[in-house]
């Protein structure tokens, strides 16, 4: 047999090298994850997910402990009822968290904005339809000191609204001066104040306007963040302010806006809150910063910024109310609500910083 040419001999050379080469490439692309990692994958793409799963084992796990005491539409509606406040809260929670922001006032807005609208209808004798705009301007001139404090000044968040809460909360109990409007009075005078309270059926389940209401905020406010650019923009601002302006993202505005229409949202929570305890108290909601605050995390959204979903917050806010209407069906010290909200919310950041670690 005779020896290939010279010429033949590169020719075979080049295509065995290509050969190998094709087979090295073959190789690399052969990373296969596992499943964890896929998990991991599956958990960044859907903030939501975490949440959701959690929700859905506890009603699971109380369910099968109370069985139809748990699972009625009484106490599946009560749970509803209970989480009403804290999810229009939370929303306006979620809107500054998510620009890896923080504020600790909203609460006391709430608050004030639930007393500025009783206070001149029952002080002034304006008309209640006046009084509850009124409270809405409030709430939207608080958020909008926060956000010019924030986005102009360039202070911390943190540093602002904690402030603000205690400058708040002063104000609210100066102007006014610790009094409670009774429910038999707005019963009487202005009923439309206690609107979100009034309750419908539907089969045996009984409804608030106010759940009505916190799923209407939730609803559109997914809308807003996942269908619009305003929303786009908030994610970025989150994500990287720095990279959002080059991109053309006026952050400033940004930012001002997120916390005016945090301060909005607040005011309708304060006039729910008339509706829920039936009166107008400035001692009534002072724990819903925390409360706020403990819905959005333990719902997922990353208090570093750029990740979450309102859907998430809502699925944290009924994680709190069903532990805390199943641990006292079952006749548990209550005490025991605030040590499983305490795992759930170290969980939840163990959780999102794990999740933080896949790449892109």
């Amino acid at each position: 047999m005779s020896e290939p040419t010279a010429a033949a001999r590169p020719s075979q050379d080049f295509e065995s090298v290509l050969s190998g080469s094709s087979k090295t490439v073959a190789s690399f692309d052969t990373d296969r994850k596992t499943p964890v990692q896929h998990f991991q994958h599956f958990l960044h793409s859907r903030p939501s997910a975490v949440p959701l799963i959690v929700l859905v084992l506890s009603l699971i796990i109380f369910g099968s402990i109370l069985g139809s005491k748990f699972f009625s539409a009484f106490s599946m509606t009560l749970i509803l009822q209970q989480v009403a406040i804290v999810g229009i809260v939370g929303a306006a929670q979620t809107l500054v968290i998510m620009t890896a922001g923080i504020d600790l006032s909203v609460g006391a807005i709430m608050v004030l904005s639930s007393v500025v609208m009783g206070q001149f209808v029952f002080r002034y004798g304006l008309p209640v339809e006046v009084a509850i705009l009124s409270g809405f301007g409030v709430g939207a001139l608080c958020g909008a000191i926060n956000g010019w404090l924030i986005a102009r000044m360039k202070l911390p968040p943190f540093i602002v609204t904690l402030g603000m809460w205690q400058i708040i909360l002063a104000s609210n109990f100066l102007y006014s001066a610790n009094e409670t409007i009774r429910s038999q009075d707005i019963e009487a005078t202005a009923p439309l104040l206690k609107l979100f309270g009034y309750t419908f059926r539907i089969g045996g389940a009984v409804f608030t306007y106010g759940v009505v209401a916190m799923i209407l905020v939730v609803a559109l406010l997914w809308y807003v963040l996942n269908k619009t650019a305003w929303g786009r923009h908030l994610y970025a601002v989150g994500d990287d302010p720095v990279a959002a302006e080059l991109a053309g993202v006026n952050v400033k505005r940004m930012l001002l806006s997120v916390y005016t229409l945090s301060g909005i949202i607040c005011a309708l929570a304060g006039w729910a809150l008339i509706g829920r305890i039936g009166s107008v108290s400035p001692t009534a909601g002072q724990f819903a910063n925390i409360e706020s605050i403990t819905a959005v995390v333990i719902g997922g959204i990353s208090l570093f910024g750029g990740r979450g979903s309102i859907m998430g917050m809502l699925f944290g806010a009924l994680i709190v109310g069903v532990f805390q209407l199943g641990l006292r069906l079952i006749g548990t010290d209550p005490q025991w609500t605030y040590f499983m909200i305490g795992v759930l919310i170290i969980a939840a950041v163990a959780i999102d910083q794990w999740i933080r670690k896949v790449a892109g």
